[in-house]
């Protein structure tokens, strides 16, 4: 996607706020308000992620546009896709390549089974398999899927998605946000 040339910025969150969604809204007007001093356009790269709405209540009373979509899933595999999955298998735990590159920290680590495994069955219990939505794979991100299912006690599905979703998504952002005049 950098080969794409879009002129921004690119300011992340940490990507633990994934843990806690109820804090996302907040992190991101406290970063809009700090950017709006420099920037004459500030574009949100979420999707909904677990905010229920308080995401676009920050983007609406800001006047911000955010990615559209629920969350990452719908901008990699499209929503359609991403229901499919869940209706073929309601307990499907979805991982994308972050998600792979980070298991043993933002999973494990977080949820504390690497210092307490009895609780796979508490976080994991009602899942069936882990889907993969692949934007990237190579042999270590593979082996790390791999591992991350076996890790969880669960079959793992790669779905090819690579990032061509996600670039048609940033594409409509920035374009609206020209079309705004900024």
């Amino acid at each position: 996607m950098a080969g794409n040339g879009w002129p921004v910025d690119v300011h992340p969150l940490p990507p633990l706020l994934h843990n806690q969604p109820q804090k996302i809204a907040g992190e991101v007007e406290a970063l809009a308000a700090r950017l709006a001093t420099t920037y004459d356009a500030v574009a949100v790269g979420y999707a909904d992620c677990g905010t229920y709405g308080a995401l676009d209540e920050v983007c609406t009373r800001l006047g911000l546009r955010r990615l559209a979509g629920l969350h990452c899933y719908d901008l990699y595999a499209g929503p359609e896709r991403v229901r499919r999955l869940f209706e073929d298998e309601p307990g499907t735990y979805l991982l994308t390549d972050f998600l792979v590159r980070s298991f043993a920290r933002t999973v494990i680590a977080e949820l504390g089974l690497d210092r307490h495994p009895e609780l796979r069955d508490d976080y994991f219990g009602h899942y069936h398999r882990v889907v993969w939505l692949a934007q990237a794979p190579d042999a270590e991100l593979t082996g790390l899927a791999e591992e991350a299912a076996r890790r969880i006690g669960l079959p793992l599905t790669v779905v090819p998605t690579e990032t061509s979703g996600l670039e048609r998504a940033l594409g409509v952002l920035l374009s609206d946000l020209g079309d705004r005049g900024a």
